[in-house]
């Protein structure tokens, strides 16, 4: 079910922000050169106006070596908090997107700006005091920027029929 990304930006951020906080992550799908597909789990995705994002490219290697053949990536967020579930379950419908997927292509890879890198900050500044916070999260310095050019929801049947 495609999803007109200009129109439905904001919800599409909402969503996606909403993913993170329940699964600390959402999955990126690339294609390798012999035309293998791969996931990787990427906790630093973040949406930016304008249908474009970056995420911390610290540990996505298959992404930053597929981006060499082939740039085009598929983003799955999933809202997978369970009283969403449970409350969608039993009224029979989800009230908001339980699942988004974003078309799009990788972009530059650079240094982050200061912004952003306090947006990560501020992510994950709840596990600052934990021993592997600092193995995770220090010295993330490089950014990938994507520009998306298309989404679609996730259809579950009935249950989705009205978003």
């Amino acid at each position: 079910m495609k999803i007109n990304l200009e129109e439905n930006w904001q919800k599409i951020r909402i969503h996606f922000s909403k993913s993170i906080k329940a699964n600390m992550h959402v999955s990126i799908a690339s294609v390798n050169e012999e035309h293998q597909p791969t996931i990787t789990p990427i906790g630093s995705l973040f949406l930016n106006k304008y249908q474009t994002g970056f995420y911390f490219e610290k540990f996505a290697s298959k992404l930053n070596i597929n981006s060499k053949t082939n740039k085009n990536i598929c983003v799955l967020a999933v809202n997978s908090n369970k009283w969403f579930w449970l409350k969608s379950l039993f009224k029979m419908s989800f009230s908001e997107y339980p699942a988004l997927k974003l078309y799009g292509k990788l972009g530059t890879k650079r240094q982050a700006t200061q912004k952003e890198y306090r947006a990560f900050e501020r992510r994950v500044r709840k596990t600052k005091r934990l021993k592997g916070s600092s193995y995770l999260w220090e010295d993330m310095k490089m950014v990938r920027e994507i520009k998306f050019t298309k989404g679609e929801k996730i259809n579950l049947g009935i249950m989705t029929k009205e978003n």
